[in-house]
């Protein structure tokens, strides 16, 4: 194949030349800008008038409870994890459905189907994500576009590494209100049990996530969905088809916040 490789970082670029094959052509975009998408398209449409497949990999997390995050946040990782990609499918189908048998791979999240503590903007793009992707698959079937979605658990990647810094920098941010409602003990503990979660303990080989990828783009028989390691499939796969108050009692036995806030001591006093 010959690969167009969007980067948001330009410091990445030295570091995947040297990688990549001498059919990679590397560019800058950033997917909430609508002129880096244009000129993605340019530079594509210039060199072929068939894409064979499109895959949407760009995503950022967004930690912390609904009442500590900003509305600003939300939208933030909203339009870089669902609208972003949003753009881009609409932008490159043209080139797509020139032929029968392209394909479209998201790479989603176990947070499109569970909805754990804590993740309330990421699980609210990734649901997002996974209904776009399903509308689209049967939308476009009649033009032969193939559509899969890629869910995969916690994977060793630098994003994790973000998941306790974010939550480490969130408090001192938040208004006095909030910081006082929930109060100093709790987000202590909140952020050293961010730090100790078990499943960033036992992250997994990111190597599984490309075999999907690759098997999406290159099979002649692309599955729908791929759940690759065993967190995905064994365990936040059943816990997502469970009854509601069952998910809901897992989620509150495996939580290891101690404390209450401490506007809830407060009322529990009165």
């Amino acid at each position: 194949f010959n690969v167009f490789a969007g980067i948001y970082n330009p410091a990445s670029e030295d570091t995947l030349i040297d990688q990549l094959s001498s059919r990679a052509t590397i560019f800058q975009l950033d997917i909430t800008r609508r002129e880096d998408i244009d000129a993605a398209y340019d530079l594509v449409k210039k060199k072929t008038n068939t894409l064979h497949a499109l895959v949407n990999n760009a995503g950022i997390i967004g930690t912390g409870y609904i009442d500590w995050i900003k509305t600003e946040t939300i939208r933030q990782v909203m339009d870089i994890n669902f609208f972003g990609h949003v753009d881009m499918t609409k932008t490159f189908l043209p080139l797509l459905i020139t032929k029968p048998d392209s394909r479209v791979v998201n790479i989603c999240s176990v947070a499109g189907f569970i909805s754990p503590p804590s993740t309330s903007a990421y699980c609210a793009s990734k649901y997002a994500l996974e209904s776009f992707s399903d509308c689209l698959r049967r939308e476009m079937a009649v033009w032969g576009l193939r559509v899969s979605i890629i869910e995969p658990g916690i994977m060793r990647t630098p994003i994790i590494g973000k998941y306790a810094t974010s939550a480490s920098e969130l408090q001192a941010q938040l208004p006095l209100d909030v910081q006082e409602r929930w109060g100093d003990e709790f987000f202590k503990i909140y952020f050293e049990s961010s730090k100790k979660n078990i499943l960033l303990k036992y992250a997994e080989d990111p190597i599984k996530v490309v075999r999907a990828l690759q098997h999406a783009v290159e099979s002649t028989t692309p599955r729908i969905r791929y759940r690759p390691g065993w967190q995905s499939e064994f365990l936040f796969f059943p816990l997502s088809v469970v009854p509601a108050w069952l998910s809901d009692l897992f989620y509150e036995k495996t939580r290891i916040i101690s404390v209450l806030p401490a506007g809830v001591k407060k009322q529990l006093k009165t």
